[in-house]
């Protein structure tokens, strides 16, 4: 059962979730009341993320149907092995609602085998990126050091999303004009360093997201995950710099409109 977080006190639709994964099958049965819901509960901006072909294509559709929906599209490192041949992303790209190219990037946790071609596929993507005037949104999974070393070498626009670096990385993603992705991991009692990446960050390079279904906020925690529930981690991250969660969520959505030309 998906929990809709309704009983937040927004009167405008503040909310821009700029990574989410809507093509997953626990969204399936609902998906044509879901966004219409996410909408009427303070929602007004969501990325919806392709990991390989199929699911690109799906996240095009979403964003077709749906005006304040947007797509990206690419090969996440644990997708490379079922997708030799790229050049479906340009083509995808070239859609209007197309508005990065993502999720892309580094995972080291679930395999090490294949570094070389999650290296290769990454880089080409990044190309990709620049070649188009794009951002992207980076993945990267116990994969730092190679993941900066990457990011410092093409210096593309985007972001790397629910990010779990230290302050050092953060500084050195900003330097080159890197945005700054928060998950609900925000407000999870294992999150040593990212309380102190979020402290540090100047408010323009911050972004917020779900990676729905994954990263539930507490006390969802573990639950289906939905970009209303960013609200949850807007407010831990205003405890955290001092602010409202009303100028968080107006300044990530800001941030969200420059990030990606919207």
């Amino acid at each position: 059962m998906i929990e809709f977080l309704n009983e937040t006190p927004l009167k405008n639709s503040l909310i821009f979730d700029t990574h989410a994964h809507y093509d997953d099958e626990r969204f399936e049965e609902i998906l044509e009341e879901l966004f219409p819901l996410l909408h009427k509960n303070g929602v007004g901006g969501i990325v919806t993320c392709g990991c390989d072909e199929q699911s690109s294509i799906k996240a095009l559709q979403m964003a077709e149907n749906q005006d304040f929906v947007y797509a990206a599209v690419g090969v996440h490192p644990g997708n490379i092995e079922n997708e030799t041949d790229l050049s479906f992303v340009e083509r995808l790209c070239a859609n209007k609602k197309c508005v990065a190219i993502g999720e892309i990037g580094l995972d080291y946790y679930w395999t090490q085998d294949n570094k070389p071609e999650q290296k290769r596929v990454f880089a080409k993507q990044l190309e990709l990126a620049n070649k188009l005037n794009l951002p992207v949104l980076v993945h990267d999974r116990e994969a730092h050091a190679d993941t900066l070393e990457f990011l410092k070498q093409y210096k593309p626009k985007g972001v790397v999303h629910s990010f779990s670096g230290s302050v050092e990385m953060a500084e050195e993603l900003l330097k080159i004009g890197m945005y700054i992705g928060v998950s609900g991991v925000i407000t999870f009692k294992n999150a040593k360093k990212l309380p102190d990446v979020v402290k540090m960050l100047p408010e323009d390079r911050i972004l917020l997201e779900t990676d729905a279904p994954y990263l539930a906020p507490v006390p969802y925690r573990s639950k289906t995950n939905n970009s209303t529930m960013i609200y949850l981690s807007a407010q831990k991250i205003a405890d955290i710099r001092e602010t409202t969660v009303e100028h968080i969520l107006n300044v990530t959505f800001k941030n969200a409109q420059n990030l990606f030309g919207i």
